[in-house]
């Protein structure tokens, strides 16, 4: 699993390796916690805490009124039950307001975000376009404290051995003096500041851009923070001046096996088979390119370049790489998406990808995971089915794909 990492399963539900892991069964709506067992939990853990360089006083300060918090270990619990269609999705994503607020905030701090793209050769509009969605350009940041949030999730054991290793890394935070407990404040799953980074991604790729001697991406100055994502970015490889995806209009007769990231051609490659942008003409070379179906046959398509993989590592939902990449598209001044998407359509529930994954598996085409994440491994089972009953093989896992695979069944 990535360092950091990023819940947004309020939003949508769609197969991430990024956001802490979805639970693999259905829901479970129970908290069995208690401040009684926080507290004794905290008590080992100090142990192990001040074994790892921790000074008791930071410790001590860190945990004062720490008590054990249900509402987050329910939404951890049942993140999965949240679903959306990436049009839906995208309304939000890159609404108006949102696009209107980006290029506004980009007004603001044009100055400070022109040195960081000079700096780290990331484009300026990706960066905003990260800060609008995680933190609507830093308006909502998260009031819950991370080091709260984070003892909780580690005592309730899920994945205490995930957020054990967050919690330690928030008090490094605090004994270097980057911020105070008070001040260390978040999202229900420890994700922080401006753009929400988890503290042992802080760790890693937070920088002190106004040389102030601290590290502050909790404060209303997001220049630390709008720095750090640049630093992050470059980190995994952002290439500057290529966009991370580009909106095509594939021929009649596509071949929608192509349809896929392990087939990769230039975009010369892609117009020799039909493939052009929206106007008609070649799509700009910057690389390799793959052709991504978020919404099908029947939605709009993407040929995406090297950089989709990069907005990947904040977070692997093809959802929220799109909104990112769109919405920083609207925000230096592109077109709305072209193509219609297939309204008719809603998202799968969670015991509905639950049962596709099942019931294909059990026809022959094994998904590999039961897990309600429609990833690759979904997507290549589909494709699969799709083949043998002599359907457009887009793998797109819809109601009606789920309905056809019952009535086979």
């Amino acid at each position: 699993m990535n360092a950091r990492v990023l819940v947004l399963a309020a939003l949508f539900a769609l197969g991430s390796g990024v956001a802490p892991a979805a639970a693999q069964t259905a829901p479970d709506h129970s908290v069995v916690g208690s401040d009684a067992g926080l507290q004794q939990w905290l008590d080992n853990f100090r142990v192990r805490a001040l074994d790892a360089g921790i000074s008791p006083s930071v410790f001590d300060a860190a945990i004062k009124g720490v008590h054990y918090d249900e509402n987050v270990i329910r939404r951890d619990r049942n993140q999965s039950e949240f679903t959306k269609t990436i049009w839906d999705y995208l309304k939000t994503a890159a609404s108006d307001l949102r696009i209107a607020n980006g290029k506004a905030a980009l007004g603001r701090q044009r100055a400070a975000l022109s040195e960081i793209e000079e700096q780290y050769g990331v484009d300026k509009e990706i960066i905003v376009a990260i800060w609008g969605l995680e933190s609507a350009y830093g308006t909502f940041r998260g009031g819950d404290s991370v080091i709260g949030s984070l003892a909780s999730l580690a005592y309730d054991g899920r994945r205490q051995a995930f957020f054990e290793a967050e919690l330690l890394e928030a008090l490094r935070i605090l004994q270097a003096g980057d911020t105070v407990p008070a001040n260390m404040t978040g999202s229900w799953a420890g994700a922080m500041g401006h753009t929400q980074f988890m503290p042992s991604s802080f760790q890693r790729y937070a920088v002190d851009f106004t040389k102030d001697g601290r590290r502050d991406i909790w404060g209303d100055d997001p220049r630390d923070a709008l720095a750090s994502t640049a630093a992050y970015l470059k980190h995994f490889g952002w290439t500057y001046e290529q966009p991370w995806g580009v909106e095509v209009t594939l021929p009649d007769g596509f071949d929608y096996l192509l349809a896929d990231r392990k087939v990769l051609k230039t975009p010369a490659e892609w117009t020799a088979i039909g493939v052009t942008n929206t106007s008609g003409g070649t799509v700009r070379d910057h690389g390799p390119a793959s052709i991504l179906l978020p919404g099908g046959a029947e939605g709009a398509a993407f040929m995406i370049f090297s950089n989709f993989a990069v907005i990947e590592r904040y977070n692997t939902a093809d959802a929220y790489v799109i909104g990112v990449g769109h919405l920083s598209d609207r925000i230096a001044g592109g077109a709305p998406i072209a193509h219609s998407w297939p309204l008719q359509d809603r998202a799968l529930t969670y015991d509905e990808r639950i049962e596709l994954q099942t019931q294909l598996t059990a026809l022959g085409f094994d998904t590999v995971k039961i897990d309600a994440k429609i990833g690759p491994l979904t997507i290549n089972a589909v494709r699969n089915f799709q083949t043998a009953q002599g359907l457009l093989p887009d793998g797109y896992a819809s109601l009606r794909l789920l309905d056809r695979v019952r009535a086979v069944r």
